[in-house]
């Protein structure tokens, strides 16, 4: 991880305290290694508490078999921060959704996607969307709360554990909008990396672009990849879709974007959702290649994945293809990318926290 701190002053859990105790998940050995001994315990026991959580799952302190038995009675009450799997959905591709209960019982969505050769969680980083995107089902029901660094690193480990096949890769694509969330989503980003031992560049952070968080964010000189939800080629059509890019011109998201290579070294990947008839036309693809001309980027198509709430519809491969076709003669980097987990409701834009 960068030698810059993504977060400094953890406050460990006290015995005998019962009043907003945060949770153990998300710590570092060298900080659980401190707090074991403010208990009056040996450091070595930070490191088995350490493994205890990140490799063997436990959910209770209680269950930690080479503490000393006394000890476990007194802290069993500290919470790990595990959730509970409330719903499973399996898709026919093996792409899994899960809705997890969390301690206040608010449920979110997270997702496994596996594929031959890796396994994927598409994370959550709130409850709800305050983004109110158009095409999404999460932005639809509104926004309640961020999720602590716990509750995001739970997620990796409910689905490693269910899968029971190591996780290899982690896009925080799931319900909320990631920097709205910076210091916990940045917490959480250093514990997947440090503690579950996760490479940086296997984390992928998506943003539909907050003004200056992208700058901020690149300060940190991570190796993550950084993924913009642009979805538009200019600003009318963007807010029709974009509540939020209302007071945010594409312009100054493009620059702050262009900030972000020229400080971490790494290119942006830019995600497109394809409407039929909205935003897949040729001169939209023209648009778009003028926009990114001379960036290094890279465009994600994703064509559309339907919810109830609206009409929009997925554009057929033709029209996908002629597109594609256009970004390349243009010299634009470009992939489609199709959904995984479509037929449980576990696609791009799908997520909604209920059953």
């Amino acid at each position: 991880m960068s030698a810059t701190p993504l977060v400094s002053g953890l406050d460990l859990p006290i015995p005998g305290k019962t009043q907003l105790i945060p949770p153990l998940l998300g710590a570092s050995v060298t900080d659980l290694s401190a707090w074991v001994q403010q208990q009056g315990q040996p450091a070595y026991r930070g490191k088995q508490l350490h493994e205890w959580i990140y490799q063997k799952g436990v959910r209770s302190l209680a269950d930690i078999s080479v503490f000393p038995k006394q000890w476990r009675a007194e802290v069993a009450e500290i919470p790990i921060g595990r959730s509970t799997i409330h719903h499973r959905a399996v898709a026919p591709d093996g792409t899994i959704k899960y809705l997890l209960r969390l301690a206040d019982g608010q449920i979110i969505e997270t997702v496994g996607i596996p594929t031959e050769k890796r396994l994927t969680v598409c994370v959550s980083t709130q409850v709800g969307c305050p983004m109110a995107c158009d095409f999404c089902a999460t932005g639809k029901g509104g926004y309640t709360r961020n999720l602590g660094r716990h509750e995001i690193v739970d997620q990796v480990l409910t689905v490693q554990e269910d899968f029971q096949q190591r996780v290899s890769h982690v896009v925080f694509m799931g319900m909320g909008e990631p920097l709205l969330n910076t210091e916990n989503v940045l917490a959480s980003l250093k514990s997947l990396n440090q503690d579950v031992g996760i490479g940086q560049r296997s984390l992928t952070v998506s943003t539909v672009g907050i003004r200056d968080r992208i700058r901020q964010f690149a300060q940190h000189h991570l190796q993550v990849t950084l993924a913009v939800s642009l979805h538009a080629p200019n600003q009318a059509l963007r807010e029709k879709l974009i509540p939020s890019a209302r007071p945010y011109p594409l312009e100054d998201l493009l620059t702050e974007c262009r900030e972000y290579v020229e400080i971490t070294g790494r290119r942006v990947t830019f995600e497109y959702v394809l409407l039929a008839g909205f935003n897949d036309l040729p001169e939209h693809a023209w648009e778009l290649a003028k926009c990114l001309r001379g960036f290094q980027s890279h465009v994600n198509l994703i064509p559309y994945n339907p919810i109830q709430e609206v009409d929009y519809k997925r554009p057929n491969r033709d029209r996908i293809q002629a597109f594609v076709n256009v970004l390349k003669q243009q010299q634009i980097a470009v992939s489609v990318r199709y959904s995984r987990g479509l037929e449980a409701d576990a696609a791009c834009g799908q997520l909604r926290a209920s059953k």
